[in-house]
């Protein structure tokens, strides 16, 4: 994984892990995978397959809007590079709290 650097990334709040980690294509190399950190499928989760607005999944995150637009932007871009590359994409890693479920 490539090392981040600037600002240290505040920490998240997941509500569930995924239920995989890994999507491969039928043809493809390992070595290409896209890594989605776990707030940015987080963020993917909730404003895309969830429907809520950009404002009510940054609260549901503990995060600003910014944050999660950027989180949101990230992870769009990642897919949109694995679909159209065929490369694999991994779920794992970020800065997250998970959620007690209640």
């Amino acid at each position: 994984m490539r090392e981040r650097r600037g600002r240290r990334r505040c920490r998240r709040w997941v509500e569930k892990l995924p239920a995989t980690s890994q999507f491969e294509p039928a043809e493809g190399g390992e070595e290409d995978a896209v890594t989605l950190f776990v707030e940015e499928f987080e963020a993917l989760r909730l404003v895309d397959l969830v429907g809520m607005n950009q404002i009510e999944a940054a609260i549901q995150m503990g995060i600003s809007q910014k944050t999660l637009w950027n989180d949101l932007t990230s992870a769009r871009k990642k897919i949109a590079d694995a679909i159209v590359n065929g490369k694999p994409i991994r779920i794992e890693g970020g800065s997250y709290m998970l959620r007690n479920s209640r």
